[in-house]
């Protein structure tokens, strides 16, 4: 079977074509994967998050009965605690984390303002809810490192030669990584 020139380069073009198209979409695809993970693990910040929110009122009317002169600091909870519920509405994760690293820079003053109030430390209300919240602390760290993990896959997926061609025609960006504030950083102990 004799097969002209044109034939050829026929099936071979479209052989090529068939591939480019497969690969194409098998990246689509990974990419799709890695940017619901990086939605399931934001997901889980988020309820880790809500959790602490929830925990944070208590935790300051616990304070207030016994240092309720110290309006300042419980109101500088309050306000943090606010924004950060606020910041949970806004889909930039960059004001997302400032909101909550201010949120945790107030309870680790809140908790510092605990040190002058024996009593306080005693009442076993607030030892519950000071250990609930830094089991609470320790999950956000864990979620945020899955985020971070996830967007980084995502992010080389995306920047990556030849699959930053579909990224970029898919719409399909990494988002922000979820970082620690400076003073953040250095970790708040909400042990006595």
């Amino acid at each position: 079977m004799n097969l002209s020139p044109v034939v050829i380069a026929s099936i071979v073009l479209a052989v090529v074509v068939v591939l480019v198209l497969f690969w194409t979409i098998r990246t689509y695809n990974v990419l799709v994967r890695q940017r619901n993970q990086v939605r399931a693990s934001w997901a889980q910040i988020d309820v880790q998050l809500k959790r602490r929110h929830d925990l944070v009122p208590n935790l300051v009317e616990t304070v207030k009965g016994y240092a309720g002169h110290e309006r300042a600091t419980l109101d500088a909870v309050v306000a943090a605690r606010a924004g950060a519920m606020a910041a949970g509405f806004d889909p930039s994760v960059d004001k997302r984390a400032a909101a909550e690293n201010m949120l945790t820079q107030t309870l680790g003053r809140l908790f510092a303002l605990a040190e002058a109030y024996p009593d306080l430390k005693a009442n076993q209300n607030f030892l519950a809810l000071q250990n609930e919240l830094a089991n609470t602390e320790d999950k956000i760290a864990y979620a945020r490192q899955f985020y971070n993990t996830a967007v980084q896959t995502l992010d080389n997926t995306a920047h990556s030669f030849p699959s930053l061609f579909v990224a970029a025609a898919s719409g399909i960006k990494p988002p922000g990584y979820f970082q620690a504030s400076g003073a953040e950083q250095a970790a708040v102990q909400v042990r006595f």
